[in-house]
């Protein structure tokens, strides 16, 4: 019996690592519903690439995070349209620093909205579909290593992230019964569009001294995480957080040891 076509939806699937995530999931042979906030020609060409690499269908749905009920309304569209979803990849945010004596109000409530009420809103939306369909399915939460460790200017996406790895846990918790399996992936530094970097640009060539892989991470790094957490041999991974960030959140206790009683060795960037 031919199994049916798996479907794999992908927020923030026009650059960097959802971008990464939709090709992966497309060439593990999942169709792939390409999420996008505001570029849509960018999220045509990966939906022209997942096609070409992976022989998959792909369509690109606009998801404006910033208004969650907007968002909401799109996907259900645009998982009607596609027949249902097995694996949904909770990736698109956005990325800011403020000092916390300086952070406005307003943009606190954008950070939350886009990073926090938006996936909370469109994983019920999936985890409804699943539901309805009986077939389980995969939630995977993109976080950041900031779901675990602080950074200085960061209160509002460092609140944001980690109430969004605790929401996997009690997702998990409540949806486990349904045989729908939730996860939270980590990246710490990755060269994406959203922290400053071309797609083109090699980690390889960025160095990160004090972090032991010695340099950031790459988008395929991150998405390769994804493709297996949603794969037949991670079903039996729930509510858990998988960080990927190349020994970054171990540094604290070395560094502060490093800055006052030794030089940092040099490392190769890997």
């Amino acid at each position: 019996m031919t199994r049916p076509r798996r479907i794999a939806v992908v927020t923030g699937a026009s650059s960097g690592i959802g971008r990464a995530a939709a090709l992966e999931l497309g060439r593990a042979g999942f169709d792939v519903v390409v999420g996008y906030g505001s570029n849509e020609a960018a999220a045509r060409e990966v939906v022209n690439a997942v096609a070409a690499d992976g022989g998959s269908r792909a369509w690109p749905v606009r998801l404006p995070l910033a208004v969650p009920e907007s968002a909401v309304a799109a996907l259900r569209g645009a998982i009607e349209a596609a027949g249902g979803v097995d694996v949904f990849v909770n990736n698109a945010g956005v990325n800011r620093r403020a000092s916390f004596l300086e952070e406005s109000h307003d943009d606190w409530q954008r950070v939350l909205a886009i990073d926090l009420t938006s996936p909370f809103l469109l994983a019920q939306e999936a985890a409804r579909t699943m539901v309805r369909g009986g077939r389980g399915g995969r939630i995977i939460n993109v976080t950041s290593v900031h779901e675990h460790i602080p950074i200085a200017g960061g209160s509002a996406y460092c609140a944001a992230k980690s109430a969004l790895g605790m929401l996997t846990k009690t997702m998990a918790l409540e949806l486990g019964a349904h045989g729908i399996s939730v996860t939270s992936v980590a990246p710490g530094e990755t060269v994406t569009p959203m922290n400053g970097h071309a797609e083109t640009v090699d980690p390889r060539s960025l160095a990160r001294p004090v972090v032991p892989l010695g340099r950031p991470g790459a988008s395929d790094e991150v998405a390769g995480l994804i493709r297996y957490l949603a794969s037949d041999g991670a079903g039996y991974a729930t509510g858990q957080s998988f960080v990927i960030d190349g020994g970054l959140s171990l540094i604290a206790a070395d560094a502060n040891v490093s800055s006052v009683s030794r030089p940092r060795p040099e490392r190769a960037a890997i």
